[in-house]
């Protein structure tokens, strides 16, 4: 299997390379577990999704210590036929998701939810779950849907995505939880996130 992510950070300023610059300082605990490609466009993250997801909360909540507006977007990707096989996008949750009910998937997501570390940073992120290639696939987003509602970090529902705001470390878990507990383990599914930190909109 491939898991992968593309990220683009955009901070509010007018001095913002600092910023991504920090962002990417953050990502250096990681570099042995996940390959990391930073372009001038985006920065590519491959690897299981525990590094893969702790490496983009973190990115995230280092770039939003800076006052100003930042926003991130994320698209994730698991499964993709296009992609060759990754021996280090091993993933054991995936192995062991499969063929379990949906609420006992929804009773482990919440419960790695509650786990999460407190990063002391609030955010704010809409995203929206594809679950490609199935059959009756809206069966799984509505169960997602319904974890996150029990999560502590469901904001509300928009057209085509689901709002949440929370501390990094829940949010961020709520989506990894999201991307691997729903959707067939060896399916094509994918993420497309938005978060956003120091918004100046709530004022």
């Amino acid at each position: 299997m491939f898991i992968g992510a593309q990220l683009s950070l955009y901070p509010m300023t007018s001095d913002f390379v600092p910023v991504i610059l920090s962002g990417l300082d953050a990502l250096a605990p990681y570099r042995d577990r996940l390959r990391i490609e930073t372009d001038d466009i985006s920065t590519l993250m491959v690897g299981a999704p525990e590094p893969l997801f702790d490496a983009m909360r973190d990115f995230f909540a280092r770039a939003a210590g800076d006052p100003a507006h930042v926003t991130l977007h994320a698209t994730v990707s698991r499964g993709c036929p296009g992609e060759p096989d990754d021996p280090s996008c091993r993933c054991n949750v995936l192995a062991v998701a499969q063929g379990r009910p949906l609420a006992e998937r929804q009773r482990q997501a919440q419960e790695a939810v509650r786990q999460a570390p407190v990063m002391g940073v609030g955010i704010d992120v809409q995203f929206s779950l594809y679950v490609l290639g199935q059959d009756r696939h809206m069966d799984e987003i509505y169960g997602c849907i319904d974890f996150l509602k029990a999560s502590g970090t469901f904001l509300r529902s928009k057209n085509f995505c689901t709002r949440l705001r929370g501390d990094a470390g829940a949010v961020f878990e709520a989506v990894r939880q999201a991307f691997l507990r729903f959707g067939p383990a060896e399916g094509h599914v994918t993420l497309d996130l938005t978060a956003s930190a120091n918004s100046p909109s709530p004022r």
